[in-house]
């Protein structure tokens, strides 16, 4: 069920943070560029196993009409992408297409190139075809577990969009391997927000999407900030500390950590994010942020960066300008920026 709220600016800015996702709409520091009395909109909807929130200006023509049809598409997303339902397209590509090439329609087929494009760009550390590999190691429907030594060889060899074939001109896709499966959790949720967007631009209203604690899209400026939609980040060990704050506009974010999702084995602890390279859980990172022209893009990137440490990030970054990245490796103590110019170390923020 929807739920709409009414909330002041001051009262949005501290309840929406969350542990890990990132998202608190207004810091403090700010409020003295914003009317004190304008008041938000605020709608959240359950699915993908999370809660997705829309926040407009309570001026919004129609709020509660586009927030519906907001969430309509995000639960039409999750009905074509989720691996949890037998009748979901990608349940149905799964089967069909280690047999057979299986036309795709859009907007899927932009989906899958864009998968598949950053794939190859990050030199496959983000990869929509592990499925096998996040079965094999309980992080589909449990329990999280390590799997002995056979089962690991047969997950990695029956994973990879290596034996992804897309023929664009035809408009089809064919796994070359059996047993092959996508998985689209890496960046499922910013691809719903992409998708929901759309709406809420031909309705020509700013606003803030967010998808868990992990996903958010900012559409134009709140009123009073060309800047953008302040967001902060918050370090995934600490509740309480705020890593970095940005302003977004026109433009996305997504992180990736483990906080949540992990096991404990021989004295380590492994997390949720699997190297495809590999085969094993990443290492060396806390948390990965990526910021996106969209969310789909900030979600895969997000999950990339974490694998691929801040080396090659910074690498990929410099390339790459339209993207940038916020770090926290393992045992830091700040976080480092990311960008076209380099790595650069970020202070400390303050939230007196």
């Amino acid at each position: 069920m929807h739920r709409r709220e009414f909330l002041s600016l001051p009262n949005l800015a501290t309840s929406a943070g969350q542990v890990l996702g990132l998202v608190q709409e207004v810091s403090r520091q700010d409020q003295a560029h914003l009317d004190q009395e304008l008041v938000w909109l605020r709608f959240s909807h359950a699915a993908m196993a999370t809660t997705f929130e829309l926040i407009v200006p309570y001026a919004t023509p129609n709020a509660l009409e586009l927030a519906e049809a907001v969430f309509d598409v995000i639960d039409a997303v999750e009905a074509e992408l989720s691996v949890y339902r037998e009748d979901s397209l990608v349940s149905e590509l799964n089967r069909r297409a280690p047999l057979e090439a299986v036309p795709l329609a859009e907007p899927f087929l932009t989906l899958l190139k864009t998968a598949l494009r950053l794939h190859r760009e990050t030199e496959g550390a983000f990869d929509c075809a592990i499925h096998r590999l996040i079965e094999c190691w309980g992080f589909f429907r449990g329990p999280p577990r390590v799997p002995d030594m056979q089962a690991r060889q047969f997950a990695f060899s029956h994973s990879g969009s290596r034996w992804v074939q897309l023929d664009e001109e035809r408009r089809t896709v064919r796994f070359l391997r059996p047993h092959l499966a996508l998985n689209f959790g890496s960046i499922g949720k910013g691809y719903a927000l992409d998708r929901a967007a759309e709406l809420i631009r031909e309705h020509g209203t700013c606003a803030l999407l967010q998808g868990g604690r992990s996903s958010v899209l900012a559409i134009g400026s709140p009123p009073g900030d060309p800047r953008g939609w302040l967001i902060a980040i918050r370090h995934p060990l600490v509740p309480d500390q705020v890593l970095a704050e940005i302003h977004l506009k026109d433009n996305a974010l997504g992180t990736s950590a483990t906080t949540y999702r992990h096991l404990e084995w021989q004295g380590k602890r492994l997390g949720h994010i699997l190297d495809p390279r590999t085969g094993w859980p990443a290492s060396g990172m806390w948390s990965a942020s990526a910021i996106a022209p969209t969310a789909a893009e900030a979600d895969a990137l997000a999950t990339a960066f974490f694998i691929l440490g801040v080396e090659k990030t910074g690498l990929f970054c410099q390339t790459h300008p339209q993207y940038a990245a916020i770090l926290l490796p393992a045992n830091a103590r700040t976080p480092l920026l990311a960008d076209e110019h380099g790595i650069t170390a970020l202070p400390p923020v303050t939230t007196g």
